[in-house]
């Protein structure tokens, strides 16, 4: 072996060892972004689940579904102790928003999603809309059309789901 090819194998062993460090920082930078869509699948699913309840308690309460018109539900934890109908189902309701369904062992409401607020508004007659905003992790595209949570979350973060609620007030 000639003296010009002495460390061709260590150069060989260094670009390897380059491009496997390229490889191993796009697979850190994979699971990063796997992770932050998984949290945002994981909030938007807790986010229909409450919808969806409020929706029921006001479809089992249809006389009084004007009660539940109201912004900002669920900002801080309240006690729901002698309230009733939709007072009650609202105090419920936004504790869950809150959090409060899953507690850590120090007390830190960990079952809602970040800053999560919910909002009811009547959209036509007898319809209400039922509404969770709450702050993404990242920036998305054009902003939701609903109002609630408007201007509490950073630009692009805001996100939202609604369920419709019809309420039929049949006649005797």
């Amino acid at each position: 072996m000639s003296a010009r090819q002495d460390g061709f194998s260590l150069i060989e062993v260094l670009v390897t060892i380059g491009i496997l460090m390229v490889g191993l920082l796009g697979l850190a930078a994979l699971q990063t972004n796997a992770t932050i869509a998984e949290m945002e699948a994981y909030q938007r699913s807790q986010a229909l689940v409450l919808a969806q309840d409020l929706a029921d308690r006001i479809s089992a309460n249809k006389a009084k579904a004007a009660d539940y018109i109201k912004d900002d539900i669920g900002l801080a934890a309240v006690d729901c102790a002698g309230k009733t109908a939709a007072a009650l189902d609202l105090c419920e309701w936004g504790n869950q928003v809150n959090g409060a369904a899953e507690v850590t062992a120090g007390g830190t409401k960990v079952g809602a999603m970040i800053g999560a607020r919910g909002c009811v508004t009547l959209a036509s007659a007898n319809v209400y809309m039922v509404t969770v905003a709450w702050q993404g992790f990242s920036k998305a595209g054009a902003e939701p059309a609903v109002a609630c949570g408007t201007g509490k979350y950073g630009t692009g973060q805001r996100r939202t789901v609604s369920q419709i609620v019809r309420v039929a007030l049949l006649a005797a």
